[in-house]
């Protein structure tokens, strides 16, 4: 069993595995225009400029391209005060 979308609050997040695209939604307006923030993510926003939507593309790379370095870091040791 697999889970393809995710709701906290509004947060929404689905996944399109036919285009390979994640769509994160955090607001339940309507976005009137999208700009693109680099290859491979558009930005969704209102007429008033909210962000409402991130769409990443090539998402399953992408996401390993960014967390990769993240989860290979070697946990921080704790302090001898904690």
């Amino acid at each position: 069993m697999s889970i393809d979308t995710l709701e906290v609050g509004y947060v929404r997040i689905k996944y399109y595995p036919d285009a390979d695209a994640l769509d994160i939604r955090i607001s339940d307006e309507k976005p009137d225009y999208g700009e693109e923030a680099g290859e491979e993510m558009i930005l969704h926003y209102t007429k008033e400029g909210k962000l409402v939507k991130i769409e990443i593309l090539d998402a399953s790379k992408t996401i390993i391209d960014f967390l990769g370095p993240i989860l290979s870091q070697k946990p921080i040791a704790k302090a001898a005060n904690y």
